[in-house]
Order: C-alpha cells, then structure tokens, then sequence
C-alpha cells in the first residue's frame, strides 16, 4: 500500500476516516493492516495527516495537486501546479528585466499557475522538471514560509531527467555521488563507477535509475565545464538531428523574392527599414519603420520574420521549435531554438538583404492611441543594422553617430516622439515599469574580468515600446474576430501576496490600500515614492515579486503588469515558439482560416514551462560565474542591502555583484536578537537594530561556488 492511495482516499472523505474505515475502503487484508497501519503512522509524522479524535484526515487547508517541481539548487524547490493555483501562491523567483514586459518573468511566478514552497527535507527526491503529486497547505495559520502555500512531495509521478549532476566523492574507497541539482545534500551511494575513473572532486553525471556514472565533465573551475553541467542540469537540447539540419537546408534555398511574387505579399522594401538591437545579436527578428500620414499621424511599421514560412507544420523543424520553445542564451554560447541557417541565416532581417516578414502597420495619433491597424505577409529589405548603443548616442546629440546614419536620423526623431507617447499612455492606464539593473559579465582575453550594471536605455525602452505596441494590436485583432489564439496572461496580485506587500512597504512609509482595493496604479505609486532613496531597488524587487507570472494560455485575463486586456508574443518567431503559433494563426485568419484549438493548451502550457527553465539556466550559470569571480575576494569589504531576516541570519544583497549571502547572528555583536517585526530585528541587550532596506557594509568570508552560497560578516 503507498501513500498516494490513502492520501487520495482522505481526500474523498473530508470528513475524515476512523481506522477501521479506512481498512474497509482499502480492501485491506487482515495480514496487510498493520502495514497500512505503519503507513498512516509514518504519514502523521511526516504531517501529511492528522488524528482527530480517532479519525484520519489531511490537515486543515490542504490539497493534493499535481505540478513541475523546480529547484534553483539553493536547498529548497517549488511546485508549479498543472491546473489552477493554490491562493497566496506567487513568484518564486528573482525578478526579470526592467521595461513593461519585465513583468513577464517577475510576475508570474507562472504565473496564472502559481508555486508551492517544497522545504529541501519534503522534497523525495525530486529533481528540477520532474512531475510530482504534492500536498500543500494553502492558507491561514497553516500557510508555511512567508506566507507562500508549503507542501512536500508525496509521488514523483515522472521523471523528467534521466541523470543526476554532482561532484564524484570516495568514503574508504567506495564511489559516492554529491549532488547539486536535488534539494537534498546526502551523498549518494554509487554502484558502479562504469568505465570512468573520475578523481573526487571532479563534476560527474550519474544514471539516476542504475546510480552508475554516465559522464565526467572535469574539474569545477575547468573552462567550459560550468556551462557543459548547465546544460545537462536543466536537460537543455543542443544538437539538431541531421534531418533537421538537412530540413533547414533545403527550405532556406527558396529565395524570399521568388516567394513574395508567388504569394502576393506586400512590398516594404520601398521603406526606410531598419533593425536595433544589441552588439553581438545575431538573430535579427523584428524591424521597425515609420512614416507620417497625410493628416500628420505617425504610421508604425513593425516588421516581424515570417519564420512561419520555413518551419511548417508537422515538420521536422516544427517539432524541434516546439520541444525547445525557447533560445536559451548564455554569456558565451546561444543554444537557438532552430538551426542556425535559419535562426541566424534566411529567417535573420541582414541589412541590405531581401526577407520574408509578417507586418503591423500601426497608425497612431498625437497621444499615442492607435487608430488603426493592419497586417499582412510582406516582404522587406532592412537599410541598416544599428545598436542601441548607436542610437542612444544619436538621441544624445552626438555628431560622429548622426553623421554615420544621416538618413535615418529624422526618422529616429519620429520613433523617439511616438515611443514617448505609447509610453505616457501606457504608464497613464495603471503599466508597471521596474527600472532593475542587472549583472553583465565583462570578459578580457577569454576570462571574466568583471561584473557590470546593465540597465536600459532610451533606445532599449523606445523598441519595447513598439514591440507591445504590435503585440497588442495583433491579440485585440484576432481576438475581436473570435479567433482562438495564445495569450500572454499576467494575472492580478494574490490577495495575500498584497497583503504581505503592503505590510513590509508600510515598513518605508509607504501606505497601499486594502487588498481587494489595490490597483496598479497604487502600485505605480508605491514605486514612485521610492525613486531616488536608499530602499529603491528593494521596494521595486518587493513589488515585483508579490506579481504573479506572465504565462502563456488560451484563456485570457489580460495582463496586469502592462495594464493591457488583450496582449499576445507575436515579435520574436526566432526564438519562440508561441510567437511562430501566433504568426500561423494570424496568416491564416487573413486567409480565412481557423486554428485548430485542440492543441493551443498543450502548446501554451509546454512553452511556459520551457521558458522557466530557460530563464532559470541562465540566470545559474551567470550566479555561479559570479560567486566564483568572488571565491578570489575573501576578505574584501563590499556594499549591500538587508534584503531579508531568516532563522539563520541577514540576507544582504552584494550591489556590485547582484548575488546574496548570508550575515549569521553569530556574526552581529554578541547579542540575543529578536524580530519584533517582518521587518526590524533587535538586540535584546544592545538594542541595535537591522531592517529590510538597510545599507550594510560586510566583509566577505566565505564562498562555495557550486552550492551558491557565501558568508559575510559586518564590516
């Protein structure tokens, strides 16, 4: 008898079930009770259930779900639920980028489909992608960690990853396994080495069924060894089958002018066209033009690659775009959703080079409210390839870069009015923007030399801009011609992840309403009132992470963090797969058709599980380069902020290098300290205080790289 069967047994009976009962509704055996007996022992202890007055029941506010289990690698994990979301449940992770659609990744945790905190010592052995069935506590008193839903994994229903990833150990000669992508440390006990001879020390990959090593990376600090793990820790594709490398030939010999006169596309290449985007971007998918109208609007082109043509349904290429889902990109390698002939070759808008495209051409008026709006298969022929950095200094004024691009000056002028606009427009509507500055690693010669701020410019917002701007004409099209399509839902705040909210900005002086009464504009507010002072960037983070996730779904709910009631991903088919749906479902509603709605969940929700795992691959490897860049600083005093208080001490945010560590209690004086609230600790003896959002300068003592943890002492 296992623990599911009687789990799912309490869960029909919410009244609860003496002994007897439950041998009776079991069909249990005489000579298999006391084993059914032990069982429902061994589940009280671990509080997966209760014994009221002779009766078993789950614990108050308690559910049995299936989801993902996820695990950032630091000791505890989350469930995704695969339908609905426990209440209170909310982002678990750290925030995205900063623009509007830095939401997306901030606010959902799912993002409709909401996390469950999984203590390390409930996890079961579960791995980052494996299906679980999960009891957890959902509110009330019996809400665990932070007021998040806490459960523990009762099933491991699917495995999603074969093998195991850690370090190669030996006790008195015996091969033993420390693993780092579980949320449990025990070593694991190997039952055969294989026909490796690893050294200990060294990062291996173990068959998770046999326990025996499947592959040896090498050691931690060997280059490329970091990104190798990565990739298998988070079950990354890398390699395209030959047929679809050879699938990838054999469509990118068409020549795009060919396809446009047999398809009677329409012609942009009379346009002044061109691409924005970053120094080493290779995958050039949107373009943008503009132009004035005779009653003096501006008229938006937004010029999309029409991948949709090349990658066909049912082909080999669509069911490799449709398992990745995603580009991941690392620092020094891109794993591209479709093979690089396509990504980077005729799906790519190269300067200067004829190319297939989907088109928004928007008109909009002196406010920045969209007229009107059409779309069609065209065919485009871009005139440059700038960079944001090119552009921002040509919004600067400086003359070497205007000089350089004098023909499209005057149009990055319009651009530059038109994305103020749609800007003050959307910020008007309730949009929430976090201006978060993130880590970009600084190479010299091959080797990580240092760790910079990243923050968008004007040329970045201005692009963000027009790309919600396409998204949410194409999504307000389709869906006002009741075509079924993908949306990109961002769902409202949970109420207590508002409340919880509203508690620690209280803590700043800074008072949000009631949580049925929050809007976003309340929201908007409370970031506003922390611009330019000390807890700027904690109150922005705090904020983001009481959102939910932005996730992909056929069922729409608007999208809270841009304030917008219908919006889609249209603008990025090169490197993500609800994008090339979307591109599909337009194209054929012009046509007349209509998509096939059966698969559109699946689809959605396998894309938004892809996308977590993407994000959460590289925001790893980037961590671990960052903690080992520190591991050569010991004892170097750096800048931080109190960023949370836990059991075992401050968590400080490091503002130069974007990563936490830990401040003991031990560490801070001596002092019996008590938390006299979420967000003020207290000496009992000295009455020195900590609180969130305090500036604190510490020493760095200790960094352990691969477990992603360091110990920092008070300067």
């Amino acid at each position: 008898m296992d623990d599911k069967a009687i789990l799912h047994l309490l869960r029909q009976h919410r009244e609860g079930l003496t002994l007897a009962e439950v041998f009776k509704e079991l069909r249990t055996p005489r000579k298999e009770r006391a084993k059914v007996e032990a069982r429902l022992l061994d589940l009280e202890n671990r509080r997966a259930i209760r014994r009221v007055k002779g009766r078993y029941l789950l614990p108050l506010q308690s559910d049995l779900v299936r989801g993902r289990f996820e695990t950032g690698g630091r000791g505890f994990g989350f469930v995704i639920p695969e339908s609905g979301a426990p209440e209170g449940a909310r982002n678990a992770g750290a925030p995205g980028a900063g623009a509007p659609e830095g939401v997306r990744d901030a606010g959902a945790g799912p993002r409709e489909r909401d996390d469950i905190f999984i203590p390390a010592r409930f996890a079961k052995g579960a791995m980052h992608g494996d299906t679980v069935e999960v009891l957890f506590r959902g509110t009330g008193r019996e809400r665990g960690r932070r007021g998040r839903p806490e459960g523990q994994v009762v099933r491991v229903v699917r495995k999603e990853k074969k093998s195991i990833v850690g370090l190669y150990a030996e006790r008195y000669g015996a091969p033993y396994l420390v693993p780092l992508d579980t949320p449990s440390r025990e070593d694991l006990p190997l039952v055969s080495r294989g026909a490796f001879f690893p050294a200990p020390g060294a990062l291996i990959a173990v068959d998770r069924g046999q326990l025996t090593i499947t592959d040896v990376f090498g050691r931690p600090d060997d280059p490329g060894v970091d990104t190798e793990v990565v990739i298998r820790k988070y079950g990354l594709a890398v390699d395209f089958p030959a047929a679809a490398r050879a699938e990838a030939e054999e469509v990118a010999a068409e020549a795009p002018d060919a396809a446009a006169a047999a398809e009677g596309r329409v012609d942009y290449r009379g346009w002044a066209t061109f691409t924005i985007d970053g120094e080493t971007a290779q995958d050039f998918d949107d373009a943008v033009s503009i132009r004035r109208a005779p009653g003096g609007n501006l008229v938006l082109g937004v010029h999309i690659a029409d991948v949709s043509h090349y990658v066909l349904p049912d082909s080999r290429l669509e069911r490799e775009a449709y398992a990745r889902a995603t580009s991941v990109y690392f620092p020094d390698r891109t794993l591209p959703m479709l093979p690089e002939r396509l990504s980077n070759g005729i799906c790519s808008l190269r300067p200067r080079e004829d190319r297939l495209a989907v088109s928004a051409v928007m008109e909009f008026d002196a406010e920045g409210t969209m007229v009107r709006a059409d779309f069609h298969p065209s065919i485009i022929r871009t005139a440059e390839r700038l960079t944001y950095t090119s552009v921002f200094k040509i919004f600067e004024g400086e003359a070497d870069e205007k000089a350089r691009y004098a023909p499209l000056v005057a149009d990055l002028g319009l651009m530059r009015r038109l994305a103020a606009s749609l800007r003050a427009r959307r910020v008007a509507e309730g949009s929430l923007d976090f201006d978060l500055i993130e880590p970009e690693l600084v190479y010299r010669e091959g080797k990580l030399h240092s760790i910079a701020a990243f923050a968008p410019n004007e040329a970045h917002k201005l692009i963000e801009e027009f790309m919600v701007a396409a998204n949410v004409a194409v999504a307000t099209f389709l869906d006002g011609r009741g075509v079924p399509l993908v949306f990109r839902v961002h769902p409202r705040p949970a109420a207590g992840d508002l409340d919880a909210l509203r508690e620690t900005l209280a803590h700043f002086g800074i008072m949000l309403p009631k949580p049925d009464k929050v809007r976003s504009h309340d929201l908007q507010r409370a970031i506003r009132a922390a611009e330019g002072g000390p807890g700027e960037k904690f109150v922005n983070v705090q904020v983001l992470r009481a959102m939910r996730l932005a996730v992909y779904s056929p069922d729409n709910v608007g999208h809270y963090g841009l304030a917008k009631p219908f919006y889609t991903h249209f603008t990025s088919p090169i490197r993500r797969y609800p994008d090339l749906l979307v591109h599909r479902i337009l194209k054929g509603a012009l046509a007349g058709a209509r998509p096939d709605e059966t698969d559109l969940p699946a689809a959605a929700r396998h894309s938004s599980d892809q996308e977590r795992n993407a994000d959460a691959a590289e925001k790893d490897l980037v961590e671990w380069r960052i903690f080992r860049f520190l591991k050569d600083r010991l004892g170097d005093e750096l800048e931080g902020i109190v960023v949370d208080i836990t059991r075992a001490g401050l968590v400080v945010e490091l503002d130069d290098y974007f990563v936490q560590g830990l401040v003991a209690y031990d560490d801070l004086g001596g002092d019996y300290f008590i938390q006299r609230s979420r967000g003020v600790l207290s000496g009992k003896r000295t009455g020195k205080t900590f609180e969130l959002g305090q500036r604190l300068r510490v020493a760095l003592a200790a960094v352990d790289p691969l477990l992603r943890r360091m110990s920092l002492v008070p300067a």
